[in-house]
């Protein structure tokens, strides 16, 4: 067999016969369920700019650690402060000269 000179132990190789570090993965917590807020105002731009990029994105569920729930909301609400012109639709990008 292949594999004969590896070490069974607890320390882990992959194929290559490189150890592969475990990480430990802290799991995110949604911070309105954290909180306890039921409700997100449009008009809480403190708390919305922290759920945008710079460029203006919504950032996603998998980094921002919020629930599904929450996420939606947090969506509608960006949005509506859009719309309401409170948050900038796309970041402020100087144009090029030619």
């Amino acid at each position: 067999m292949a594999y004969d000179n590896y070490s069974s132990g607890d320390d882990r190789l992959n194929k290559r016969g490189r150890n592969k570090k475990k990480s430990f993965h802290r799991r995110k917590v949604c911070r309105f369920c954290a909180d306890h807020i039921k409700t997100v105002d449009y008009k809480d731009i403190k708390t919305l700019k922290i759920f945008v990029t710079e460029r203006g994105k919504i950032v996603p569920r998998r980094i921002s650690g919020n629930c599904a729930k929450h996420q939606r909301l947090l969506t509608k609400t960006v949005l509506r402060a859009r719309y309401m012109a409170l948050l900038p639709y796309t970041a402020m990008v100087p144009s090029a000269q030619y």
